[in-house]
């Protein structure tokens, strides 16, 4: 099958600023992205927000079929049209906030690929996280400041609650930085590409979900507060010391452990 690009002058529509829309060109970036994909037979993906179709009719061409989300009306019908020679897409007209990937998933697991609009690259990332059970793993393009949280660790001016949720619950590498120039209309900061892989179930020892979102949410809402003091609503002192952490640390010096340890303590009736 062609995995010749997209029709010059099909997408009449503009890239829509309200929307965080950049489109990816750059055939090179395309490919390097699609290889580090590198989908295999049976395998169901779905590509959030696919834009002019950069690096949906490609991922067609190579795996035969694929289900994209996007939530601007106006590329649903180019998008269709320029699909048919390359493979079977199925769209759905959605904010991608308001799909239930689990449900999508059907019992089989999903791979998610996508270029992410930079607004809404955090949300969009948590809710994954709430399906990971469902996703197999996740091939993102986002804001190359926002990939350096996702993989930092403790100690790093940027590790944060992003850093130690994401890395709770998934494997996260950052594969390669993109430059300005790959996309239409070209942001003002570089980008990168993300693998997100998440961990088997047995293996992640949080006892309560919520519970552990509360504390690292807490932990990091004042950063310059020790944890005696941020996380204060949540537990004292003496369950901070007990759990085996220091009470005089501050959140940005405790690793993902930590904070799973400190989140499983037995809370006082």
């Amino acid at each position: 099958m062609t995995r010749s690009p997209a029709t010059p002058g099909t997408f009449s529509e503009p890239a829509k600023k309200s929307l965080g829309q950049n489109f990816l060109h750059e055939r090179g970036v395309v490919d390097r992205i699609v290889q580090a994909v590198n989908p295999k037979p049976g395998e169901r993906l779905v590509e959030i927000g696919p834009g002019q179709g950069a690096m949906t009719f490609p991922l067609l061409a190579r795996h035969g079929a694929l289900t994209a989300i996007e939530f601007d009306r106006d590329l649903l019908e180019p998008l269709t049209v320029q699909a048919a020679p390359h493979g079977a897409l199925t769209l759905i007209h959605a904010n991608v906030l308001d799909v239930d990937f689990t449900a999508l998933a059907d019992g089989a697991p999903i791979r998610l690929v996508g270029n992410l609009p930079y607004n809404l690259s955090s949300p969009i990332l948590f809710h994954a996280l709430d399906h990971a059970a469902a996703i197999t793993d996740m091939h993102f393009m986002l804001q190359k400041e926002v990939v350096e949280r996702m993989a930092s660790g403790p100690g790093s001016k940027v590790y944060g609650r992003l850093s130690v949720m994401l890395q709770a619950y998934c494997e996260v590498t950052m594969l390669f930085v993109v430059g300005p120039g790959a996309f239409r209309p070209a942001p003002k900061v570089d980008s990168a590409v993300v693998r997100l892989t998440p961990r088997p179930a047995e293996t992640i020892g949080i006892v309560d979900p919520r519970r552990f979102a509360d504390i690292v949410r807490a932990a990091f809402g004042q950063r310059r507060k020790t944890l005696r003091n941020a996380v204060s609503t949540l537990m004292d002192s003496d369950a901070i010391a007990a759990a085996g952490i220091d009470p005089q640390l501050r959140a940005e010096q405790l690793s993902v452990a930590d904070f799973v340890r400190l989140a499983n303590h037995p809370v006082a009736a």
